[in-house]
């Protein structure tokens, strides 16, 4: 079931999807990512974010959270729990988000995907992104999509 998040419920599971699965993956320090992990909650109340739960009540497997800025939909993190990884819920996530930014006017999607990130990159390719460019100071690719 996709639904939007609801904090009291997903944001544990949330956190832990970042700490299992996108932390692993960054290039920063521990002294960046602990400094970003104490924003997270504030960033989760921008933008917004979709969670796919078993069931209404219980907590989020995968989520995306994102952010529109006029006509840009910018994916922020997006992760799948692996025990529910290979069930197109990431596909399902981004089109879910992609449909929802379009309908609100946004004609392009950007995302930043950590170098060594090959899964992730991947994913964004064949879910139609192109690399752009590649940003040394944040070790990361910008890859776009027009929507």
């Amino acid at each position: 079931m996709i639904r939007q998040r609801s904090s009291k419920l997903d944001d544990g599971a949330i956190m832990k999807l970042i700490d299992t699965q996108l932390v692993p993956l960054s290039h920063m320090s521990e002294k960046e990512i602990h400094k970003i992990r104490k924003e997270i909650p504030l960033r989760m109340n921008r933008g917004m974010t979709f969670v796919i739960s078993p069931e209404p009540n219980k907590a989020a497997v995968a989520f995306i959270h994102f952010l529109m800025h006029g006509e840009l939909l910018y994916v922020d993190m997006m992760a799948v729990s692996p025990k529910e990884q290979r069930k197109r819920y990431g596909h399902t996530l981004l089109d879910k988000a992609e449909n929802f930014a379009r309908s609100r006017g946004c004609r392009k999607s950007k995302v930043m995907v950590d170098e060594g990130n090959t899964k992730g990159t991947q994913f964004y390719q064949k879910n139609g992104y192109q690399m752009l460019r590649y940003i040394m100071i944040s070790r990361c690719y910008e890859m776009e999509k027009r929507l």
